[in-house]
């Protein structure tokens, strides 16, 4: 179990880095070269997108992994229910977007871009089911290398375009729809070869229904997670300004890039707690171990780029996205260690098919996000939209601990205030000893560790217990 546990979470690591480096590579050509009211525009355009795609899913995603992960299916006939609901889903919301297009023709240049990147994006919600597969099967190298293709090619071809000075709209356009066939195209493939699984979509109503009924309570958990993620990139853009939007999307993907580790543990949790719930012994020693440490590694990221974010960030784009985004990202970043703790409680509440519970939370996380952009964004712009996620954050993270009823996880909440204060305590104290930002760095975290052994949020034994964790 440890060495599977591991070299999955390696390969899933190197996926992400890959995906990551390649992610950054994209982010900057685009908010370097295009100005920020096309920057704001696309990300508009995606964030409209991704939320509608999400909530097209059904919540069948996880439902799917599960399944897979405890043998409850055969995965033949599942996955030709999956994919009749994909593929129908997707063709028509497109058919959907078309009909707007001729009643509202060209009535925004973002709509146009809804339309040409919508193409894109529909072909990434199709390659879904080939990914979900091969991730509750724990084929995380199958799954890697679907992951990887659409960014790759994507970056290659904007550095050339960066190369060549030809960085516009309508080229980065192109690029993302290429890409994002790629990418499915490249999952078909994959999948055929290595799975070996019928690709048959056809209509199954009992089977098809029994999905749908086991999905029903993560639809509204889909809907408001997805309200929660892009419902202030939309309410910015609309509202306020596509410039404005695209100074908050900028601070939001940087901290997004920056939950590397979370992403690559992640998508382990959930066959990891289904199994150890499947055999009745969930050792909560170290599932409080592994929160102890994700909250260590979240607070120590949050730090060291809320100190290095305005020298860095205006340095690489120009003076474009640096200083002006510096109370946003440090808001944003707050949120991280919660977002880790969150993700954790979430995982194991799904494994242990709490599903209803989970609904519950993220409806009343949802309705307090929306009524702080409301509220805040208007006045205070974008740091009221950060300030109204970390809110959100907060309640949700409070309700899941409160809903527990894992013995020895109703105090999870300790370890991420102590490594909160340590990383706000750590890098107060380095900004008032040091005015050049490598000192401030070093110092500000040799700082955060010291704090880390007073207050033992980490112990010398920790690395033996680090090593057994997944015996």
């Amino acid at each position: 179990m440890k060495i599977k546990f591991i070299k999955n979470l390696s390969v899933n690591a190197i996926q992400l880095i890959v995906n990551q480096c390649f992610g950054l590579i994209i982010f900057f050509v685009l908010s370097t070269g295009l100005d920020k009211n096309s920057f704001g525009q696309i990300n508009l355009v995606l964030a409209i997108l991704l939320t509608v795609l999400n909530i097209l899913s059904f919540g069948m995603e996880p439902v799917v992994v599960r399944k897979i992960a405890s043998t409850d299916s055969a995965p033949g006939t599942l996955l030709s229910v999956y994919l009749f609901h994909v593929v129908l889903s997707g063709i028509v919301f497109y058919a959907v977007l078309l009909l707007l297009n001729d009643i509202l023709p060209q009535a925004m240049v973002s709509y146009r871009l809804l339309l040409l990147i919508g193409i894109g994006k529909l072909m990434i919600f199709f390659s879904t089911p080939f990914k979900q597969f091969a991730a509750g099967f724990e084929r995380f190298k199958l799954l890697s290398a679907m992951l990887v293709v659409s960014n790759i090619l994507r970056g290659l071809a904007l550095l050339l375009l960066a190369w060549l000075h030809h960085v516009t709209l309508n080229n980065v356009v192109a690029i993302f729809i290429l890409g994002d066939v790629a990418e499915l195209v490249v999952s078909v493939i994959l999948f055929k070869r290595k799975l070996k699984i019928p690709l048959v979509i056809s209509w199954n109503k009992k089977q098809y229904f029994q999905l749908v009924k086991e999905s029903l309570p993560q639809v509204g958990v889909v809907i408001f997670s997805s309200a929660l993620a892009r419902f202030d990139w939309i309410f910015i853009g609309t509202m306020v300004s596509a410039a404005k939007l695209a100074e908050y999307s900028f601070a939001y993907k940087v901290i997004e890039m920056s939950t590397l580790p979370l992403l690559a543990l992640a998508p382990l949790l959930v066959p990891w707690f289904t199994r150890l719930i499947k055999s009745g012994h969930i050792p909560v020693a170290s599932l409080q171990l592994l929160v102890r440490m994700e909250m260590i590694v979240a607070a120590l990221i949050s730090l060291l780029l809320c100190l290095c974010w305005a020298p860095l960030m205006d340095w690489i784009t120009h003076y474009k996205y640096g200083e002006v985004n510096s109370k946003t990202i440090f808001i944003l970043s707050l949120g991280m260690p919660v977002l880790y703790l969150n993700n954790f409680l979430w995982s194991i509440s799904f494994a242990q098919g709490k599903l209803k519970m989970i609904f519950r939370v993220m409806m009343i996380c949802v309705i307090v996000n929306l009524a702080g952009d409301i509220l805040l964004i208007p006045f205070f712009k974008n740091e009221g939209a950060a300030l109204a996620y970390l809110v959100a954050m907060l309640v949700q993270c409070g309700l899941f601990i409160k809903l527990n009823d894992v013995e020895g996880l109703r105090r999870v909440w300790v370890p991420l205030l102590s490594s909160t204060l340590c990383a706000l305590a750590s890098g107060f104290i380095a900004v008032l000893l040091f005015t050049d930002t490598g000192l401030i760095l070093l110092s500000a975290t040799g700082i955060y560790f010291i704090a880390l052994f007073i207050t033992r949020q980490l112990r010398i034994s920790d690395y033996r217990s680090i090593t057994g964790l997944f015996r």
